[in-house]
């Protein structure tokens, strides 16, 4: 396993540590500060030791020079080299591409759950491209525009139509702006053949399967394809859209979570 120097967020438990810790893993496009908006903030409160990790190419990680030769492989190598410094327990928690990271480095990295969050079907993104394709045909240049800061009101409703709810305001849009940057282009070849590949070892233990019911990427009607893979339990959080982490809903999202969370020990 290749080791890179991987920059990390660690936000400790406020009052008494409580047991597991949670690794938080971003989607594609993101970077760590991501979860620091409200994920950490939240959960460190309600005292979990908390992490969220930038990945290769990715945010203060090393490799932003050469970010599209790192591919989802690359990926897993960088959460399992956090994973391996964390004391165990471990919850691994990922978003849209990053859980399917998180899947794949459950093939190697012990952990006691997983919540995977808006996770990418196991049959890979072109259908989902397709459909936004069809559905907003300005989203891919609206969202290069948007990755570049560059904000009208064309940019702020398509993005908000993809990967927001209705309710999320546009002044929180452009705060979340410095949150996201351009994404591997192999990466992207890999979840689009993300079907092709044949897995490991799929481990026993709890899994969350978690979407919002306003997802526009993958639709909650898909969140059953992941879930029966793992026999996880499944959830859909009311008016959320596909960045469960920053919606305008995200309490509600993180709520369930650590229910969830308290009712696996």
């Amino acid at each position: 396993m290749k080791t890179r120097r991987i920059h990390t967020l660690h936000r400790p438990a406020v009052g008494p540590a409580r047991s597991p810790r949670l690794l938080f893993v971003h989607g594609g496009y993101a970077t760590a500060g991501c979860w620091d908006a409200y994920f950490l903030p939240y959960f460190s409160r309600r005292g979990f030791d908390c992490r969220a990790l930038d990945l290769a190419g990715h945010g203060a990680s090393d490799g932003r020079e050469r970010l599209d030769t790192f591919g989802l492989d690359d990926y897993v190598d960088d959460v399992v080299q956090v994973a391996q410094g964390i004391d165990q327990p471990l919850i691994l928690i990922g978003h849209s591409m990053g859980s399917v990271v998180v899947e794949r480095a459950l093939e190697r990295q012990p952990a006691q759950a997983a919540v995977l969050m808006a996770p990418v079907p196991p049959g890979g993104i072109l259908g989902a491209t397709m459909n936004i394709a069809f559905a907003q045909p300005a989203f891919f240049s609206e969202q290069a525009r948007a990755t570049q800061g560059e904000y009208s009101e064309k940019t702020l409703r398509t993005i908000r139509d993809v990967y927001y709810s209705r309710e999320t305001k546009s002044e929180d849009l452009i705060r979340f702006g410095r949150l996201f940057q351009s994404e591997s282009r192999r990466a992207i070849l890999d979840l689009t053949l993300l079907a092709m590949r044949i897995g490991g070892r799929r481990p026993k233990l709890p899994v969350l399967v978690v979407g919002g019911e306003a997802d526009a990427v993958f639709q909650p009607s898909l969140l059953n394809f992941t879930a029966s893979r793992w026999r996880a339990d499944e959830s859909v959080i009311p008016g959320a859209g596909h960045t469960l982490m920053l919606d305008a809903h995200w309490q509600a999202a993180a709520a369930k979570i650590a229910d969830w969370i308290d009712a696996q020990s």
